[in-house]
């Protein structure tokens, strides 16, 4: 398995979809989307962007189901999820050790991209609700993500890739991500 990571805004979702095109075997499984079924089907949330907003209690438990269903996954899978979660209360992590434990990571891979493109492609994104968030709070959760997918490699054992995904070069890091699934 390969854990894919980004910060919203950073294109991950994008960079997958770009770089399994004529790639066969592997299917990606988002974490968002199964705690968000979880959450909605207790009645918790009616929306993805609540989810963040919940008590960090409820949201452990949530990443706590998840990822005892994901560990019975098999075959060759991309999960695509976030180092951390900017909560009300400060950073979560999205894959806190206790879970990580419980998966088969083979490799580890952050998708990032600069500051001014974040901030644009959130801002033109009308799919989301999202909090306005200053350009020095983004900086400080882009150095959160590289502290704890740095923390996430050395408790796996897993490698870890940096891959830049820039305004008009998406083909290029889909090309970085595809070299890892080959």
């Amino acid at each position: 398995m390969i854990i894919v990571m980004g910060i919203p805004g950073a294109g991950k979702t994008t960079v997958l979809s770009e770089a399994l095109k004529g790639v066969q075997g592997w299917r990606i499984i988002n974490w968002g989307d199964r705690m968000v079924e979880l959450a909605k089907a207790q009645g918790l949330v009616k929306d993805r962007d609540e989810m963040r907003k919940l008590p960090v209690e409820k949201q452990a438990k949530l990443q706590e189901d998840v990822a005892d269903a994901l560990s019975k996954e098999t075959g060759k899978w991309i999960l695509d999820t976030h180092c951390s979660i900017n909560t009300p209360k400060g950073y979560f992590p999205g894959l806190p050790f206790r879970l990580l434990a419980k998966l088969h990571v083979d490799h580890l891979v952050l998708i990032e991209a600069p500051v001014e493109n974040i901030l644009r492609r959130r801002a033109s994104d009308a799919t989301r609700t999202r909090d306005t968030q200053p350009r020095a709070l983004l900086e400080e959760q882009l150095f959160v993500n590289k502290s704890l997918i740095c923390a996430y490699s050395a408790f796996t054992g897993a490698p870890v890739s940096f891959i830049m995904n820039e305004d008009g070069k998406l083909s290029e890091a889909a090309a970085s991500l595809r070299k890892l699934l080959e």
